[in-house]
């Protein structure tokens, strides 16, 4: 843990979440809750506060990689950006054709529904600032509120589609940029490594860049190279967020289909059912008064 090697971190994490479990009943344990939400609070601040400072780094930085390798290096971000739109275009139409084998007809209705949080979501980089309009879009699809509430932020710690196709190009991309041998094997080896170590990142702008900081050591590749990657990141953040609204918006709508939640678009799941309820009820009452009469 002291030399940033990710995985003793995440046994340690979750080994220290099952013991926080156990005592949180206890007083001491809701202290010490309470105190670990404060010092997230504060970590948040003072990681807000590195940001704002971050972009006179990144200028420095990839100035003097322009300075030494020439405007040749412009030429390889964009290709760096275009293969990665390549392979989000390619994430997009998968998740289309498994939402349309379970959904049916209703997958193209969905992605028109979902289209103005998934623009709010590449504008701002943000899965946070496009969250209040999707879950009243995907209501307005017909799936009901509860279980919105319960997918939707599940999937936001643990479906981020979009970040872990980003973390595995930056980590390629420094290893290529550093000429760093990477075979098959340690390729395939850090996309499991990164599928667990995204889980519960958070989901706001510049989340994904403390997982590949915490990844290149572990591959032996120099953490300088996250500063190259850093320099276009909003590129990459606008469609990794977006695809991540995407990835969500399919699970939290596949869910309420098999669980039998998702109702017809334009009517209130809410009212739906209570209404549905309510005529099984009056159905009962009136073949009890209609036995009764009949006695």
């Amino acid at each position: 843990m002291a030399t940033n090697e990710i995985m003793q971190i995440l046994v340690f994490s979750v080994f220290f979440g099952i013991g926080l479990g156990r005592v949180s009943g206890t007083a001491a344990g809701q202290a010490l809750k309470r105190a670990i939400d404060g010092l997230m609070d504060v970590m948040l601040l003072v990681t807000n506060a590195v940001m704002m400072f971050a972009p006179f780094g990144i200028c420095a930085a990839i100035a003097g990689v322009v300075t030494v390798q020439g405007l040749d290096v412009l030429i390889t971000y964009g290709k760096l950006i275009g293969w990665f739109y390549v392979a989000l275009v390619a994430m997009w139409t998968v998740l289309y054709f498994v939402g349309r084998a379970i959904l049916g007809g209703r997958m193209p209705e969905l992605v028109k529904t979902i289209r103005e949080p998934m623009l709010i979501a590449f504008s701002t980089a943000s899965s946070e600032a496009a969250y209040p309009r999707l879950i009243e879009v995907l209501q307005g699809f017909g799936v009901r509120k509860r279980l919105v509430g319960f997918v939707l932020p599940l999937g936001y710690s643990f479906n981020l589609d979009g970040s872990m196709v980003y973390q595995a190009f930056a980590a390629v991309f420094v290893a290529q940029a550093f000429n760093v041998h990477m075979s098959i094997g340690q390729q395939i080896i850090m996309l499991l490594v990164l599928m667990i170590s995204s889980k519960g990142m958070a989901a706001v702008p510049r989340g994904s860049l403390v997982v590949v900081a915490a990844i290149l050591p572990m591959f032996h590749l120099p953490e300088a190279g996250l500063l190259l990657v850093m320099g276009v990141d909003q590129f990459f953040d606008m469609g990794r967020t977006a695809t991540n609204v995407l990835g969500n918006s399919i699970a939290t709508a596949v869910i309420a289909k098999w669980e039998g939640e998702l109702s017809p678009a334009g009517v209130d799941p809410e009212s739906d059912h209570s209404l549905e309820s309510g005529r099984e009820h009056s159905h009962a009452l009136g073949n009890n008064e209609l036995g009764t009469s009949r006695t």
